[in-house]
């Protein structure tokens, strides 16, 4: 699984890897976690708003900061 967050840096960017990886290591899934500030790929992905949540080549979240328990959820349906 891989799994990337976009933004450009800002405390929620970096609040949603954090949380992210904390989601990875208590759903127990093998995954990549990629955090992708550079804002010509972000342009590129037509991402509107940061951060953003990418699993796999498919934006799931959004211009929010998830809980760790929700990442978890969203892990284990993917």
């Amino acid at each position: 699984m891989k799994i990337e967050v976009l933004g450009t840096g800002c405390t929620k960017c970096k609040r949603m890897f954090d949380n992210v990886n904390e989601a990875v290591k208590k759903a127990g899934v093998q995954a990549e976690v990629i955090k992708v500030e550079e804002l010509n790929e972000i342009v590129t992905r037509v991402v509107l708003m940061t951060p953003s949540l990418f699993i796999d080549g498919e934006e799931v979240v959004t211009g929010r900061v998830p809980t760790v328990n929700e990442l978890v959820e969203i892990l284990q349906g993917a």
